[in-house]
């Protein structure tokens, strides 16, 4: 996300075992079944994650 300034997308074929992964472990999350020490190193995923989120360009 650092490195091309955007989510990973999924019209981009080389990118969905990385979009898969993260919302696979979103899932996770929601049902408890994530260590501690991964849940942090996640949140701080998701920091980045919020940084490059889409807005409504129509606002």
């Amino acid at each position: 996300m650092n490195e091309n300034h955007r989510r990973p997308s999924k019209h981009r074929l080389e990118e969905h075992d990385m979009l898969n992964w993260y919302k696979a472990t979103k899932k996770r999350i929601a049902k408890g079944e994530l260590s501690e020490d991964r849940l942090e190193k996640f949140k701080t995923l998701q920091e980045v994650a919020e940084k490059y989120r889409r807005l409504n360009q129509y606002k």
